[in-house]
């Protein structure tokens, strides 16, 4: 049961996430397509790093004891694709907040400068 731990962790982050992003509406629950398609060529895109770090001999797979042992490739455990997930959905959610942050300060400066 220990060697879940960590996955567990990455599947409740990445949950929580959800529910941000629901609430929010910020990625998933305003345009799911465009989302799923930022966040998995993130992944991929991660994953040839992590591949061609592995080739190079520049990354390595640790033990723990909090891992399911289970990899995707040699030296590649299956926990790397849901924290790249993890990550690359946080980067998405913070893009979006403040993107929509910065749209509302915008159109409050014009509501402000219009003549009335």
């Amino acid at each position: 049961m220990i060697g879940l731990t960590y996955l567990a962790a990455l599947l409740l982050s990445l949950g929580g996430l959800a529910l941000l992003d629901r609430r929010f509406r910020l990625a998933f629950w305003s345009d799911p397509r465009r989302a799923a398609l930022t966040v998995g060529l993130g992944v991929v895109a991660f994953l040839l790093w992590d591949g061609a770090g592995l080739v190079l001999g520049i990354f390595a797979r640790g033990d723990s004891p909090h891992m399911t042992g289970l990899l995707l490739a040699p030296e590649l455990p299956v926990e790397e694709a849901f924290f790249l997930a993890l990550l690359c959905y946080t980067a998405l959610l913070v893009w979006r907040w403040f993107d929509r942050q910065a749209a509302l300060r915008a159109r409050a400066g014009r509501e402000q400068e219009a003549p009335r």
